[in-house]
């Protein structure tokens, strides 16, 4: 039975036993989500408005996250996230993400999880929202997207998410120029990527992990 854990910097990640994984880093769940998917993904992104996939909506944090900084930019998001098992109602009411957010961000994390999925809803007037209820490696994936938000479980643990041909399947809808960051920096991931189109570079990790990777569709 998954269980919530309390990570290094006061946030909440959860804890699967059958796969001996966590949905985030012990090091800091917020903390992750922010340096890998904000930082080196969404900031590094100038389109606007600009197209996100999420792999893996597990808890809906990268979501949050990503909602509150298109308001802060002035950005229109438009995002879609894939997810083969969502989180029950009980788990994602006993998150606390709303103890980093203010007052705004925390009805913008309940309307997220409020949301229904496989129809695009407007969170606030700058974030559009689609969570998509499936499975990446047998459903066909279509749209163009600017930004991929790669956050399945580790290689180790769902090497069914990291194979070439998901890959191949994710390049086909990020467009030209386009973005992917991941927490992976495994030398099978930085092999598929390249082989799928594109340029790999190795970013410092945040705190517990050595490297990230953020690739350029070419």
């Amino acid at each position: 039975m998954i269980e919530i854990v309390t990570t290094a910097d006061g946030s909440h990640t959860i804890y699967v036993p059958e796969l001996n994984e966590h949905y985030h880093s012990v090091n800091g769940a917020v903390q992750e989500s922010t340096y890998i998917f904000i930082n080196n993904g969404f900031d590094f992104c100038m389109a606007n408005p600009v197209n996100i996939f999420e792999v893996g909506f597990g808890t809906g944090l990268n979501a949050l996250l990503t909602a509150i900084k298109s308001i802060n930019t002035s950005r229109q998001v438009n995002y879609t996230a894939i997810e083969k098992s969502p989180l029950s109602e009980e788990i994602t009411n006993s998150l606390n993400y709303s103890g980093f957010i203010d007052k705004t961000g925390s009805s913008i994390l309940q309307a997220i999880h409020a949301s229904s999925w496989n129809v695009p809803q407007k969170i606030t007037g700058n974030f559009v929202l689609n969570k998509i209820r499936g499975d990446l490696t047998t459903d066909i994936i279509t749209g163009n997207y600017d930004i991929i938000y790669f956050d399945a479980f580790g290689p180790d643990k769902q090497p069914e998410m990291w194979t070439r041909e998901v890959f191949k399947k994710i390049s086909e809808i990020t467009v030209r120029k386009g973005t992917l960051v991941t927490y992976s920096a495994k030398g099978d991931v930085k092999r598929s990527l390249k082989q799928s189109g594109f340029e790999v570079n190795l970013l410092p990790g945040p705190p517990g992990k050595r490297h990230i990777i953020r690739a350029v569709k070419i």
